[in-house]
């Protein structure tokens, strides 16, 4: 569908079975949900897919140790049970990875050996490979700039790896599979409430043309993450707020960093947090940092402090250790942490999600994280489809192949298409690569532009493509470039492409370390 046939069928088809508001893990999820079941469903988000949190995650499928550790058993074992079903689903998007704790003290193997027995366990029959004690030369193996003094072997364990908004794109085109439709870059302005005061619908502006539509429903999802209390202010302006959120920090650096084949984990830093150091796309991410924001915003920004913490317990560990002149990109993401008792430290704040329904009904999912967001989603679907009265069907996404679904065996590149990489390598500029210090080829833009709705430089350059997380200085000398073969997709003329650079390059130093 192009964007007019979708903003023709967000005015002309209703009413909608499920409207669902926000097209990050939580709303992509939900409306894969919906429309899999048969519902009539439409995702409308006002920036794009995966514009906030969801693209700045850790790039983990994880049960998360740490939540074990503060003996939230039920929440490990299902994001275990989820890690496992999505990797079924979406083998082209998640592959195992080894994580290596490694061992300083004589105690530390036996201790955290046991804990991620557990962890094997908790995963059942979906579990990926078995925890295991290494020594000292494996360990150097697998992370040789691990620091060789007073190590003394460490544990190995598993879990699942991704690219966050790769799979976010990839729920967009499966919710298109299954007859659902989705908008970006069309906010919601307003809620609409019928003569008995139950919302049945909302107003939807299309920021490319300024056209407002109304589109009406049978029932309304709040899925917008660290924004649903905006949200419910549009339902309910005295409603208090549910949120207390903190953000997590990242740094990206060169892959000579951490060769090998393994991730790092530190399972207690010096503020009681943990440490990953990751490595994807050949680069590595490290993270993260957990600091209370008294405010969310689209585009927030990493304080000194939190960058220096991450490079000084990296350099805690490696060997030659990142300093700031290495430092690619920084990356921030906001966690719809719901708010708890006063004091409580977000660190020890639920990572459950949460599903609230107001008095007018409308149905307010935040919280959780990506590897639960198939989960979230059905049990949303539930609560929507018995408020709106929708026929009773179950639930297919546990065994649902998401778009691109293949068991073929394609390079790191490539694999993220899935089936659809062989049409793109088809097109023209297939061997044309956007800038010499990034992967990424200029028929890659043009798939973007026809086929996932990118529909400005930064939604190619961060979230069609990682670009912006990989190296923000070479994103921005590549921009030019995107900006001209969007315009040559898409209609636009000179002027919009040299705002879209200007707007981006803009952006993109907010990436970099000054």
């Amino acid at each position: 569908m192009t964007r007019a046939d979708i903003v023709r069928a967000v005015a002309e088809q209703n009413p909608w079975d499920v409207l669902v508001i926000g097209g990050g893990a939580s709303g992509l999820g939900t409306a894969v949900e919906a429309a899999s079941r048969g519902y009539r469903t439409l995702l409308i988000e006002a920036h794009d897919y995966a514009k906030g949190t969801s693209s700045r995650s850790t790039k983990l499928v994880h049960g998360g140790v740490r939540y074990l550790a503060q003996g939230n058993i039920s929440l490990v074992r299902e994001a275990l049970h989820e890690r496992g079903l999505l990797k079924q689903n979406a083998p082209h998007l998640v592959r195992d990875l080894g994580f290596l704790i490694a061992a300083y003290k004589w105690w530390s193997a036996p201790f955290y050996g046991v804990g991620l027995k557990m962890y094997d366990l908790l995963a059942g029959k979906l579990n990926l490979q078995s925890s295991r004690y290494i020594g000292v030369q494996e360990a150097l193996k697998r992370a040789p700039t691990l620091k060789k003094e007073g190590l003394k072997g460490g544990i190995l364990y598993f879990d699942g790896q991704f690219d966050d908004s790769r799979l976010a794109i990839t729920l967009l085109r499966t919710l298109e599979d299954h007859g659902g439709a989705a908008l970006n870059h069309a906010p919601v302005t307003a809620l609409h409430k019928n003569a008995a005061g139950k919302i049945d619908g909302a107003t939807v502006r299309d920021e490319e043309t300024g056209q407002e539509y109304t589109v009406r429903a049978k029932v309304v999802v709040n899925a917008t993450g660290v924004f649903v209390d905006a949200v419910r202010r549009m339902d309910d302006p005295g409603v208090k707020a549910m949120l207390s959120p903190s953000q997590g920090v990242h740094v990206v650096v060169d892959r000579h960093f951490l060769p090998g084949d393994s991730a790092l984990m530190v399972p207690r830093t010096d503020d009681g947090r943990v440490l990953f150091a990751v490595p994807w796309h050949d680069h590595v991410v490290i993270g993260t940092t957990d600091t209370p924001v008294p405010e969310v915003s689209l585009e927030p920004r990493a304080l000194p402090e939190e960058v220096e913490f991450i490079l000084s317990t990296a350099a805690q560990y490696l060997d030659p250790a990142p300093t700031r002149k290495d430092v690619r990109s920084v990356y921030v993401g906001l966690r719809p942490l719901v708010k708890a008792a006063e004091g409580t430290d977000t660190k020890a704040l639920s990572r459950d999600h949460i599903i609230r329904i107001s008095d007018s009904g409308l149905i307010t999912l935040t919280g959780g994280k990506w590897t639960t967001y198939r989960r979230m989603g059905e049990d949303t679907v539930n609560r929507a489809a018995a408020q709106a009265g929708l026929p009773e069907r179950l639930s297919v996404t546990p065994a649902l192949h998401l778009h691109g679904w293949t068991t073929d065996t394609l390079d790191e590149h490539w694999r993220v298409y899935g089936s659809d990489a062989a049409r793109i390598r088809e097109l023209e500029g297939a061997r044309v690569p956007l800038h010499p210090e990034l992967p990424y080829t200029e028929a890659e833009v043009r798939w973007a532009a026809r086929f996932e709705q990118a529909r400005t430089v930064e939604d190619v350059l961060s979230r069609r493509l990682r670009a912006l997380l990989l190296n923000a200085h070479a994103s921005a000398e590549a921009a030019p470039r995107v900006a001209a073969l969007l315009a040559e997709e898409l209609g636009h003329d000179g002027a919009w492409q040299q705002a879209q650079v200007a707007e981006y390059q803009h952006l993109a130093k907010g990436y970099q370390l000054a």
